[in-house]
């Protein structure tokens, strides 16, 4: 059940003419948002997971856009974990604005952006619902490009809790560019996770690309490496 669910949200997405401005394979996001009236897709078919609790599959993982209005779409998300049975984690409703238009709207400084998001119960996997806001702030030069998140959260049990995150990208006229990402989260009393990912984009044409990410993450001192590959694509 939970596996069609996904399925037929992914379906939907591959079969609908996309436009495409997703951001995997990062945990942070970019001050950029659909445009009106479009939608973006961020699918992996495939990744992996190890941690604390095993080696679990994850297939598939979806993000779609819809903007909804000039400089604000609304974002659902979510995943599909297969380790001794199937659970659905990561659910989150969002609505994303771009609140000053720079660099990534092909303007002067940087882009500043906000994100709301609820984040929703899961299915044999995170009981309760918690909330998120997340301020975003984006740059983007001849060399590269830098994304800054920071984010206070409510979680699902809950709990107040604060993110902080940083992506880097090589330069955007590379076919495959080089992408790092470093986060720091803490649900206070509960749970404190650093981690790092690299990686790559490869930008097949203007509407296809194709990404692979390795993480390493330190919950509570104890290790969980994801390997992540994905597809971001336009029809």
């Amino acid at each position: 059940m939970v596996s069609r669910s996904l399925a037929l949200l992914v379906l939907g997405a591959v079969v609908w003419p996309l436009p495409v401005l997703a951001y995997r394979p990062f945990d942070s996001t970019d001050a950029a948002v659909a445009d009106k009236g479009g939608f973006e897709a961020e699918l992996s078919p495939l990744s992996y997971r190890h941690d604390a609790n095993g080696a679990a599959w994850i297939a598939p993982s979806a993000r779609l856009n819809y903007g909804f209005a000039q400089d604000w779409e609304a974002v659902l998300e979510g995943q599909v974990e297969h380790f001794s049975r199937e659970r659905l984690t990561e659910a989150a409703l969002s609505l994303k604005g771009v609140l000053r238009q720079g660099s990534l709207q092909e303007k002067e400084g940087w882009s500043l952006a906000a994100e709301g998001s609820v984040l929703l119960p899961g299915i044999d996997a995170e009981d309760g619902a918690g909330l998120e806001l997340t301020g975003i702030a984006s740059r983007r030069w001849d060399w590269g490009a830098i994304h800054i998140n920071v984010a206070a959260e409510l979680s699902r049990d809950q709990k107040l809790g604060t993110f902080l995150g940083l992506i880097l990208e090589g330069p955007g006229d590379w076919p495959v560019r080089p992408v790092a990402e470093v986060n720091y989260q803490r649900v206070f009393h509960t749970e404190e996770e650093t981690s790092v990912l690299l990686g790559a984009i490869w930008e097949v044409k203007d509407h296809l690309a194709f990404d692979l990410g390795l993480r390493h993450a330190w919950v509570n001192s104890r290790p969980d490496e994801q390997i992540r590959t994905g597809l971001t694509f336009a029809l």
